[in-house]
Parts: structure tokens; C-alpha cells; sequence
């Protein structure tokens, strides 16, 4: 059958899945709520917010959906699945790709994950929660750690919540700053864990509660400025493959991780059918869950989604259905890489409206639209993270050298970019 499709979001990771979906042949009508001037050249974009549950609830009858991607968290998170799938005026056989509200609370409390992961042995950094009147307590379990110190808000925190201090002067300030409001609701408890040293990486699953298929790793890099100074960002850029997951690494992440998540999901009957971030720590050679996202990662999945040869919108309709067993997955032998472009002081305050030009030189690349808009005809800038520059060849260098290469072509005022994505992992051979 051909599916009508309901993408939700208006980021670079949702332009990102639009291409990949635009492309299945087995797309029938495509709609995105509320998209974003990329997006536009792909489905039709219907104005609103994608936490509008009546509104999505509107469209998916309006439009007579088949399948609801939901690209961010908070709707996930807020109970998106279990509000359309009670609806009396919604099809019962909707397919949702994406967590009920008891699954999503994975990525919404990070106290309840740890509690997850421990139950279910999956190795993780030691950690204790607390709530704002156990914050003398807190402070005390600060002093029995080494530093640096990782203090993280509860709830969800667009991506902002974990704090990482090298003194306990500086962590116990984080414990006030959260308990004191800095990131609202999403702090009124703390999870303090211990520090692992190490190399981040990304992987991702599609599963529907029992069978998983594994998409391409991924390696973000989030810090503003070249070599990994500066302050956090949503992301500044991502490659994939990741040289040191090799086979043996792969092996640990699936038995290690995926499959006991996977098998916790069955023993506390969650209903998850959707993707699966893992983010995780290379501890000399040994994987650790830093935390799980309950939805692909944002600037990761525009280098994953260029990796992935296999029909994606085929794979989700059988997660949604619980027939991923049937599928198998086809990934390139090759690399991709995205970098992102932002506006003058991200990610502190920046200006927005400013117009965008060059991207009509940018043949060999791929661009997703991250924050951006028409105003006047012209497309400007809307966002702190505004364009991810993508592509997709043989090797990381050469699909760096390709990028960097052109790059330079987008133009508004402030634009500014990281030089160094990817080159850590090209000389991945000279580390010990």
C-alpha cells in the first residue's frame, strides 16, 4: 500500500527525514506540521505547532493520514500517541512512529532511565537523584565524587540540562541554579552522577518493542568553537561511520545495550514502536549509556539518513506495525558528514531575519534547512543553528575536503561555522 504521512517538527533532523521519506515509493500524500522552507520542497507544510495536539489530531483526519512521524520529544513526551490513538474520530489502524507517553519518559526523566538501566544491567555511570528539599543531601553526595562533576535537570531541557563542572565550588552552584529554576519544571530533581571519561558516540535503533533494526553510528560535536571549547550548542556537526566501532564494539553495543533496553521495554510493557538514541561512552573500548533520546538526534541523523539505501518509510510502517522482524536494512560502505552554520552568537542571543544567500552554489551537497523562513520571498534565518551543510562519499576526508570546500558560499551576516568536523576521527589511527 501507499501511505499518507504526518511528519512532525521544523528542524534540520526533520528536513533530514523528509528527504529520506520523500524518496520511498511508497509515499502517497506528504504533510508536515509545521515544517520549514526546506521541508516545503517536500510535503505540505500546514502552519501550527507539532504540541497542538488538536491540531494534529485535525490533520490527521483532514488529511485522511496513514503514518505520524514525530521528529521531536516534547510531543512524544506529553503523550502525542496515547491522545490520537483514543480518539474516537482517529482511524484505529493509525500507524504512530514514536513512544507512548509511559516509554517517552526515558528521555522525559532522566531519573526514571537510570532506574531503567539498572534494572535491566545496562551499563551506566553511578548516579543518585534528588529532589529541591534534598538539596543539603545532594551536596553531600557531591563531596564523595571526583572531579569533574555531572549535574543533570530531571525533565527535558532541549538538549541544555547537564551541567559539568571541574570543581565542587562550581557543582554545588549548578545544584542552586537548577533547584533555583534555571531550566523550570525540568529541575525540580536533580540526577548527580560520576564523570566517565571517554569518546561519545551515537547509535540508533528502529524497534517495535521486540525486533530492532540498527541504523549508521553517529559522533556530534557540540561545543561552539574548534576543538571542543566553548560553550554546549544543540550541535555543531556529526559524522558517520565512526572509526572505532568496529565489529567487536558494534557486538558489545547490541548485547550489552540495545538488546536488554529491548528486552526491558517487553518486561515493563512498554509500548514503544519508534527509534532509539543511545547516547553513549567509548571507555577504552567499552561502552557506557550516558542517556536514551526516545527520537533521532539532531545534527546526527543528516549525516545518518544520507547513509541509509534502504527504503526508510517501509522500515518504519513495519516497526509501527510490529512486523520489523520482516525487514532488513541497506547502509552505505561510505562516510557523511554534516556541518552546521549559525548565527552570530549562538547559542547565546542572535539576531534573526537576516537573508541568506549562495545556496544555489552548492552543487555536490546536500543542505537541510535547520532554522529558517520566507519573509518577503527571501529565505532568512530564523534559528541559532540555520543550515546543515551535508554530504555524503567514498571516505570522511573526502567528504570533508568536499564541504569545506564550498561552504563559505552561504552567506548572511554573522554566519559562522566549526573548521574541525570530522578531523579527529580521520586521524583516529594515531590515537594509543
Amino acid at each position: 500500500m501507499k501511505y499518507n504521512v504526518l511528519l512532525l517538527g521544523s528542524g534540520g533532523r526533520e528536513h533530514a527525514l523528509a528527504w529520506k521519506i520523500a524518496q520511498s515509493p511508497l509515499l502517497a500524500e506528504f504533510y508536515a506540521l509545521p515544517g520549514n522552507p526546506g521541508i516545503a520542497s517536500l510535503a505540505e507544510c500546514v502552519e501550527g505547532k507539532a504540541d497542538d495536539f488538536e491540531l494534529v489530531r485535525r490533520v490527521v483526519v483532514e488529511k485522511n493520514i496513514d503514518m505520524v512521524v514525530c521528529g521531536p520529544e516534547d510531543p512524544l513526551a506529553g503523550g502525542l500517541k496515547n491522545f490520537l490513538m483514543s480518539s474516537p474520530e482517529v482511524r484505529k489502524d493509525l500507524l504512530f512512529v514514536g513512544p507512548d507517553r509511559d516509554a517517552a519518559r526515558l528521555e522525559g526523566s532522566k531519573d526514571f532511565a537510570k532506574e531503567f538501566m539498572t534494572a535491566n544491567g545496562i551499563p551506566t555511570a553511578a548516579y543518585r537523584s534528588f529532589s529541591a528539599d534534598e538539596k543539603d543531601d545532594a551536596a553531600a553526595f557531591l563531596e564523595t565524587l571526583r572531579p569533574p562533576y555531572v549535574v543533570k535537570a530531571d525533565g527535558l531541557a532541549a538538549g541544555k540540562g547537564v551541567i559539568i563542572s571541574d570543581s565542587l565550588e562550581e557543582a554545588r552552584a549548578s545544584l542552586d541554579s537548577i533547584f533555583g529554576g534555571k531550566f523550570g519544571e525540568a529541575g525540580s530533581r536533580v540526577v548527580i552522577e560520576e564523570y566517565l571519561a571517554g569518546v561519545e558516540v551515537s547509535f540508533f535503533v528502529l524497534t517495535d518493542g521486540s525486533g530492532y533494526l540498527l541504523l549508521p553510528e553517529a559522533k556530534d560535536y557540540k561545543r561552539i568553537y574548534d576543538g571542543d571549547r566553548g560553550p554546549n550548542t544543540g550541535g555543531m556537526g556529526s559524522v558517520s561511520p565512526v572509526p572505532f566501532c568496529d565489529s567487536e564494539f558494534v557486538e558489545k553495543v547490541r548485547t550489552r545495550i540495545i538488546e536488554p533496553t529491548i528486552s526491558g521495554f517487553q518486561k515493563a510493557g512498554m509500548d514503544y514502536r519508534g527509534f532509539v538514541f543511545f547516547g553513549l561512552m567509548n571507555c577504552g573500548g567499552d561502552p557506557y549509556v550516558i542517556e536514551y533520546n526516545v527520537r533521532m538526534g539532531d545534527p546526527e541523523t543528516e549525516s545518518v539518513m544520507l547513509r541509509i539505501e534502504s527504503d526508510l518509510l517501509q522500515h518504519m510502517a513495519a516497526a509501527a506495525r510490529g512486523k520489523i522482524a520482516d525487514e532488513s536494512i541497506v547502509v552505505s560502505d561510505g562516510a557523511a558528514m554534516t556541518c552546521i552554520v549559525v548565527s552570530g552568537g549562538y547559542p547565546g542571543n542572535y539576531k534573526k531575519g537576516l537573508p541568506i544567500t549562495g545556496l544555489d552554489r552548492l552543487d555536490g551537497l546536500t543542505v537541510f534547512n535547520a532554522g529558517t523562513s520566507v519573509k518577503d520571498g527571501r529565505l532568512v534565518t530564523s534559528g541559532g543553528r540555520v543550515l546543515a551543510v551535508s554530504a555524503k562519499g567514498r571516505s570522511l576526508e573526502e567528504v570533508r575536503d568536499r564541504i569545506y570546500s564550498r561552504i563559505d558560499m552561504i552567506s548572511f551576516e554573522g554566519a559562522s561555522h566549526r573548521s574541525d568536523i570530522g578531523s579527529d576521527m580521520i586521524n583516529w589511527a594515531d590515537h594509543d
